[in-house]
């Protein structure tokens, strides 16, 4: 009698190939961790006020808008896109709620018509990359330029100031519940949920889908479309409620508020693990790296460093993490070949 060896099922290796794609990645979520606790520690040891109460209260405050940011950011460059329009959005929302609410209207709808903004803006970036067929780098550095022309326009040259704005916006951007300031417990909830849909749910798993091969995807039957321009609708709202939050935590605000802020965005994602290849990554990845930037940038601070290493750090941040994703990305390749061939 002749002895068979069971091959495994295509479905099992490929729940291998993810678990084993899953498994990298979150040892490099874990490696951020790491990192930030060695540098709180090492701050914290070298000046111990780093970890006072204010200065825990700052960093989380300082990182909730960035976080919430690179969670919109993460569902795009997960699709193999990228948006260079969220600083501008950012700008242009908060000056244009700041004018709402200056002029009369009730917090509620101006918070909704400030949301609402910035949805229109990730709409007509989504519109053009997914049905126009742009490539994304060109429209939203378009759009960039765009917003930040018609912001500029709607001040024309004014200020949004504290005493104009509702206590109540005021105290969102600044009241906390136990203890913990809002701004950051808004942005964990968003978090939270944006990353359960995208693990739990298959429409949630078809982003991960394209990113990895948009012609493979369309071929699945993936509506790569629609899911794209779902990813810069998400993106958009997020940055018209990190717009809202702005205006909430400063309270004076002019045209070019969040200028630049894309790049640091971009930055956050992928620090945090999100492949700027698509396909690969989480939204706890793109919060720690946020984190991880925010925490360097108060630790400099801190310790009396020159600002200019604040931007050397992050651009050498950058670099790393994108030779660390190709690295692990050749392994992973290599692993999965290996396992195909004996499985």
């Amino acid at each position: 009698m002749t002895a068979t060896t069971a091959r495994p099922e295509p479905a099992a290796r490929g729940r291998g190939a993810r678990n084993l794609v899953d498994l990298v990645f979150r040892a490099r979520e874990l490696s951020l961790v790491i990192a930030l606790a060695a540098l709180v520690g090492g701050t914290t040891a070298a000046n111990p006020n780093f970890l006072s109460g204010q200065g825990v209260e700052d960093i989380l405050l300082n990182t909730a808008i960035l976080a919430l940011l690179a969670v919109g950011q993460s569902m795009v460059v997960i699709t193999r896109n990228l948006d260079l329009s969220v600083g501008s959005v950012v700008g242009l929302v908060a000056f244009t709620l700041g004018d709402l609410l200056a002029s009369g209207w009730g917090l509620v709808p101006g918070v909704v018509a400030g949301v609402a903004l910035g949805a229109a803006c990730g709409l007509l970036n989504g519109l053009l990359v997914s049905f126009g067929r742009v490539p994304a780098l060109v429209v939203t550095l378009g759009t960039l330029y765009v917003f930040q022309g018609v912001c500029h326009y709607v001040a024309a040259g004014r200020q949004i100031n504290a005493a104009d704005l509702p206590p109540a916006l005021l105290s969102l951007g600044n009241g906390a519940v136990l203890g913990v300031p809002y701004l950051p417990l808004i942005t964990v909830v968003i978090m939270l949920v944006i990353g359960y849909y995208l693990r739990a749910y298959p429409s949630g798993r078809e982003f991960y889908a394209i990113g990895s091969s948009p012609e493979a995807a369309r071929l699945a039957g993936v509506p790569v479309r629609r899911r794209v321009l779902a990813g810069y609708l998400v993106s958009g709202c997020l940055a018209g409620l990190a717009g809202v939050l702005w205006l909430a935590r400063f309270g004076t605000v002019v045209a070019d508020s969040a200028g630049g802020w894309e790049l640091l965005v971009i930055s956050a994602v992928v620090v945090g693990g999100v492949a700027i290849t698509g396909g690969v990554g989480s939204v706890y990845g793109a919060a720690l790296g946020a984190m991880l930037l925010t925490v360097i940038g108060s630790a400099l601070v801190v310790l009396r460093v020159n600002p200019f290493w604040q931007q050397a750090i992050t651009g050498a941040l950058l670099l790393l993490a994108i030779s660390v994703d190709r690295v692990l990305a050749l392994r992973v390749a290599r692993l999965l070949r290996r396992r195909s061939r004996h499985g």
